[in-house]
């Protein structure tokens, strides 16, 4: 291809606001956004995602207050930015319709509906510590053993099952 019409595409492909580099001063997770700064101007309203429509499916990763994140706009409109790429995530947040998954550096939550895994987790291991047997003497066929709070074992289980489904 000749070098002229090679840079006229060239030209033509290029956007009129670039993506820059600025630092975080601020995070507000629950209307998904930064402020940051680009040594010059501060920005505010900046997405932490490049679309945010409202509905109940959202992914987030929250920049650390004070690291260096890329910053793009969206159509090429300075007013509407979002960052692009992060020098270091303080957490994470996906949110798809009643799933959650969110992780921090203390941990992590994962939750369906009213349900996380914390509390399956903690409610079977209470149904081992309530463990307890009834032992009955039959005729001269020995002992049976019964788990008294067999039902306890059985609803943490259908609990799980519903929680964790083969995706």
């Amino acid at each position: 291809m000749d070098k002229k019409i090679q840079d006229a595409f060239r030209k033509l492909m290029q956007r009129d606001v670039d993506t820059f580099p600025g630092n975080v001063i601020s995070v507000d997770k629950k209307q998904g956004t930064c402020v940051v700064s680009d040594d010059q101007i501060k920005y505010t309203d900046v997405q932490l995602s490049s679309v945010i429509d409202g509905n109940k499916n959202k992914f987030f990763l929250f920049p650390s207050v004070g690291s260096s994140v890329l910053v793009s706009p969206i159509k090429e409109d300075i007013k509407r930015l979002y960052v692009e790429s992060y020098s270091e995530i303080e957490s994470l947040d996906l949110q798809i319709n009643t799933v959650q998954f969110k992780i921090t550096e203390a941990g992590f939550l994962l939750k369906k509906e009213n349900e996380t895994l914390k509390g399956l987790v903690s409610d079977l291991l209470t149904a081992v510590e309530n463990m307890s047997f009834l032992v009955t003497t039959t005729g001269g066929a020995g002992n049976t053993t019964t788990l008294v709070n067999a039902a306890q074992f059985t609803a943490v289980k259908n609990r799980f099952n519903e929680f964790l489904n083969d995706v």
